[in-house]
């Protein structure tokens, strides 16, 4: 594609863009106007969606949003923008702006209290994450058991491309084994670099995570079967007899006897494990 015609598709700097980026904010506002329509087509809400966005930012994401959604509450960080988005938002009369920090939001009352009070059927949380806290906010998302359909967010490429990895390839990493227990994985878009403003140093995608009914995979004891996995991938070029020495608690005789009940021979990798494997020998280590 010619430089002029990825400039056409482009907004110009969005309105309220004379406020400077954080940069500890981890701030790049989304400015590529196609965008932003495939992640609004992607993550899949309709009049009858609650949609929780995280850090609206400008409001370039907000707006396409609201239009779309029955209501859209945006949680953002930045007090600067508030006023601005709220501006924006004033006569489309379906967007609350809520002053808050995501990781300390309370998203399970706010989602509740949502859905009753504007009479909405489902709920999707979209957002553009801030690189630097992308695992902790997606964790957060899912551990929390929000009730919502689906969790649509941009990160950057090399985060989503282990996210979106199959459990039990090399590309995958612990992250990967945490996001498919609870969610399958579709990658919705790659969007590149000059899509910001400013522009960051790499490229990014936008992921959809469906959140699922139930996991893939019944373990005794999850807190184990997770930090098997974390232990697993703590040093990715050691044996996995030897990584899981960091799991505490387990002599080493006691975790290769595990191995060989579970059926997984010590020289293996964590990445060759599939999930059933690793929730295998998660149930064997309790038992031991």
């Amino acid at each position: 594609m010619s430089k002029n015609k990825r400039n056409s598709r482009k907004s110009h700097v969005p309105a309220g863009a004379g406020i400077r980026p954080v940069k500890s904010l981890g701030q790049n506002f989304l400015i590529d106007e196609e965008v932003i329509g495939r992640i609004v087509e992607g993550s899949g809400i309709s009049k009858d969606t609650l949609v929780i966005e995280i850090g609206p930012g400008t409001g370039a994401l907000t707006l396409p949003l609201a239009e779309a959604a029955g209501h859209v509450t945006a949680i953002e960080l930045d007090e600067r923008v508030i006023p601005g988005l709220r501006v924006k938002t004033f006569s489309l009369g379906n967007v609350d702006i809520i002053h808050e920090d995501i990781l300390k939001t309370d998203l399970q009352r706010l989602i509740s209290e949502g859905l009753e009070k504007y009479g909405l059927k489902e709920v999707r949380i979209v957002g553009n994450l801030p690189y630097y806290i992308t695992t902790p906010i997606i964790m957060k998302l899912l551990e929390e058991h929000t009730g919502a359909e689906s969790i649509t967010v941009m990160m950057q490429k090399e985060v989503a491309d282990r996210i979106a990895a199959e459990p039990g390839t090399k590309p995958a990493g612990a992250i990967t084994y945490s996001v498919h227990y609870y969610a399958d994985v579709t990658r919705i878009t790659d969007v590149g670099r000059e899509s910001f403003y400013p522009a960051p140093k790499v490229d990014s995608a936008v992921l959809r995570l469906d959140l699922r009914e139930e996991p893939p995979v019944k373990v005794s004891d999850m807190d184990l079967y997770f930090n098997c996995i974390k232990a697993g991938f703590s040093h990715r070029r050691k044996t996995l007899l030897n990584s899981l020495m960091s799991l505490g608690g387990y002599d080493k005789a006691e975790i290769e006897a595990a191995l060989h009940r579970s059926g997984i021979e010590p020289e293996r990798r964590a990445e060759s494990l599939s999930m059933e494997e690793f929730a295998e020998l998660a149930d064997s280590l309790k038992e031991a």
